[in-house]
């Protein structure tokens, strides 16, 4: 596959996994790539330059295809900022692409690339996508309100994003939100855009780091299976269903502060649900494509589903046409 996005990253598909905090370990990062794409590590699973650094090297032993570092610059009340911290990391480690969230990247774009990094951004309205496209970054990524985690508070799905934000940005677009198989990859091509990003449907595959429990409650989840939470905090966030989300939302509804909301939205009690395999005790980022995911597949299984899926596709769209 040719698109500006496996040009600008050396990629044979144009496929990227989500950022997946928690997720996003080396080993999870190196499959994605070793079947074409391009996997992601996290930042914030470290709490030090030396952790992430040391993850990029260990990423390089695993892959000798392209991968990216995602560093999320949203404000976390529940651990330190170490965004500075984080970029001297993928500089000194060599890391040859950055994802970053959050605010404008604008005071990191000449750094990363003086140090030939390439930098994409990763937005919830094209409105941020024309900023960080003044700020120089190299690509950008607009995620629909289908999307796990956070589809910013506009509500606009990724059908109504993708075809704006081709008309009005000159970079290249990858889209998010919604996707989870080769239906949902062509239609983003069809779009306009020239790559997708995918994080529900990489949760449920066999490499994925978090505890067979949440890829259980993946697949039996249908696609009204979701929910917004965090909306009070301005950080909407897309949720599966469950006490945690539930009981977040009664906390909002009341008008709960940060400090009592963390007592459940916190990352440090996901991160140890994750481990140990609670469902219900941490809220879990899944998108609305969770309705169209029925098993767990292997991330080889899941690029040759897409791959193959897309040739039947166009062929199907061609005699259409005729």
């Amino acid at each position: 596959m040719n698109t500006r996005i496996t040009e600008l990253f050396g990629i044979q598909y144009p496929i990227i996994q989500g950022g997946m905090q928690w997720l996003a370990t080396a080993e999870f990062a190196a499959a994605v790539s070793n079947a074409g794409g391009l996997g992601i590590i996290n930042a914030t699973r470290f709490q030090d330059k030396e952790g992430l650094a040391e993850e990029i090297r260990k990423t390089k032993t695993l892959t000798d295809k392209p991968f990216a570092v995602n560093i999320s610059m949203l404000p976390h009340k529940d651990y330190k900022d170490n965004t500075d911290n984080y970029f001297a990391a993928a500089f000194e480690a060599g890391v040859p692409i950055i994802e970053t969230s959050g605010r404008n990247p604008a005071e990191y774009v000449q750094a990363c690339h003086d140090h030939g990094i390439k930098i994409m951004h990763k937005v919830p309205a094209v409105r941020y996508a024309k900023t960080v496209e003044r700020a120089g970054v190299d690509a950008v990524t607009i995620v629909g309100f289908e999307c796990a985690g956070h589809p910013g508070m506009d509500d606009v799905s990724t059908m109504a994003l993708i075809p704006k934000a081709v008309e009005e940005l000159k970079l290249p677009v990858i889209s998010g939100g919604g996707i989870a198989d080769s239906r949902g990859f062509m239609a983003a091509l069809a779009l306009g855009a020239e790559g997708v990003v995918m994080g529900t449907r990489f949760v449920a595959t066999k490499e994925c780091p978090i505890h067979e429990n949440f890829k259980q409650r993946l697949i039996e989840t249908e696609e009204n299976g979701t929910m917004l939470v965090q909306k009070s905090l301005r950080n909407a966030n897309r949720v599966s269903k469950n006490e945690a989300s539930a009981r977040t939302l009664e906390m909002e509804n009341r008008g709960a502060g940060i400090d009592e909301l963390l007592t459940v939205i916190s990352g440090k009690i996901q991160r140890a649900c994750y481990e140990d395999g609670n469902v219900e005790g941490c809220l879990f980022p899944i998108g609305e494509c969770s309705g169209i995911i029925h098993d767990v597949k292997t991330v080889q299984e899941v690029f040759d589903e897409i791959v193959n899926g897309s040739e039947k596709i166009l062929s199907r769209m061609q005699s259409i046409l005729k």
